[in-house]
């Protein structure tokens, strides 16, 4: 059975206890355990080497919403009093729009209740009357957004890269070419680079690719759009700072659920005139919904320190995958220019009892398919140092 189809079925049987997650598939579900621990909060002191966000209860989400809710009311500062937008205006959503604007080094940002829109927006305003736009094949713009950029935009869409997570320089200017040059000859508005790639194991689109990209797009009037969801993933990485990489697209995308502990919501950063331009497109597009502050609210709270935060992760997970690849048995495929997600390829003598001794130790893996596992790095992992992980690997 898939993850998400188990997932499904135990929710729906009442199986998994209730929970709040992002674009991560929470909890025991996602390991195949054969049924919970007797100790319904083990989740909040497990570790799961797997997905991006940190697993949580409702309960124990809106506890914390609650309590910084109160922080605030008890706080000295008369403009954080003030939590509640309106239809994503002042509050905690124009707070975070500063706060990521700032982050991102762009001028500003807007409050988008999904990332499929904050997408749909971006190229529509970068192409204006141009009817084409260059995507990754492995992109969630092409592969899971039900081509809404052509549906709901006029927009078609032009693949590059293959199933790699980068596109080449070559094969972008190739794509261009082709439709400038034509019988027909017809402008490309866009180039949108998603980084990381989810679907091509969390990789990113090197710096030195997109800025070449950026470099030959930009004279002749093509916009660039970062569908950055998972950007933050890339902490820690050397020389990687998120307003450089930013600094070569015009407009940028994060996402605020997928491990920010938001329950839904992005956003959308550019200049003053695009992000302006961008508010109107969301309310056409219905987005303009009433009220944004409680997954504002988690955000902002999740957002305090989280790339230095990230950043241990990274270095944890680097320590963890070095000390599995000095353990027999056990063979370590890092994914080049990756982020959260390696795979490490067992022995059938290593599987023998690995899931069941790793889950009474509170350590969940995903499925072993065909003798590899894919480990996926997220905030757990610092719930214990790298030793003990391996050793439980190994013992």
């Amino acid at each position: 059975m898939k993850r998400r189809d188990f997932l499904r079925s135990s929710l729906a049987t009442g199986v998994t206890a209730s929970l709040i997650s992002g674009a991560v598939l929470p909890a025991y579900a996602l390991a195949a355990s054969p049924k919970l621990p007797d100790d319904p909060d083990r989740i909040n002191n497990s570790i799961f080497l797997f997905g991006d966000n940190v697993p949580r209860y409702n309960r124990d989400a809106v506890a914390r919403m609650a309590e910084l809710l109160e922080q605030r009311r008890a706080g000295s500062d008369p403009q954080r009093k003030k939590t509640s937008d309106a239809y994503l205006v002042n509050g905690t959503v124009g707070e975070l729009e500063r706060r990521f604007a700032t982050l991102l080094g762009k001028e500003d940002a807007a409050f988008m209740p999904t990332g499929t829109l904050a997408n749909q927006v971006a190229l529509r305003l970068l192409c204006g009357e141009h009817r084409r736009a260059i995507v990754q094949q492995e992109s969630h713009v092409y592969r899971d957004e039900s081509d809404a950029v052509t549906t709901l935009s006029n927009i078609n869409l032009l693949t590059v890269g293959g199933t790699k997570a980068s596109p080449t320089f070559e094969e972008v200017v190739a794509a261009v070419t082709l439709t400038e040059k034509g019988a027909y000859p017809l402008s490309v508005g866009a180039i949108s680079l998603e980084s990381p790639v989810r679907r091509a194991d969390g990789a990113m689109v090197p710096y030195e690719v997109a800025k070449e990209i950026s470099t030959f797009a930009r004279p002749k009037g093509i916009g660039m759009h970062l569908d950055g969801a998972r950007l933050l993933l890339n902490s820690g990485a050397e020389g990687f700072a998120v307003d450089r990489y930013c600094a070569l697209f015009d407009t940028v995308y994060v996402s605020l659920y997928k491990y920010l502990g938001a329950p839904f919501g992005a956003i959308l950063a550019g200049t003053k005139a695009q992000i302006e331009q961008a508010r109107a497109t969301r309310h056409i597009f219905g987005g303009t919904i009433y009220h944004g502050w409680q997954s504002a609210l988690l955000a902002l709270d999740a957002l305090d320190g989280f790339e230095q935060r990230f950043a241990r992760v990274r270095q944890a997970g680097d320590r963890l995958l070095d000390r599995l690849g000095a353990t027999e048995g056990f063979t370590v495929r890092r994914v080049e220019h990756g982020t959260n997600i390696h795979f490490v390829e067992v022995s059938a003598e290593r599987q023998k009892g690995l899931e069941e001794r790793l889950d009474k130790l509170g350590i969940r893996i995903d499925q072993i398919e065909n003798g590899r596992l894919a480990l996926g790095f997220n905030e757990t992992l610092l719930r214990r140092d790298t030793d003990t992980i391996a050793k439980a690997f190994a013992s």
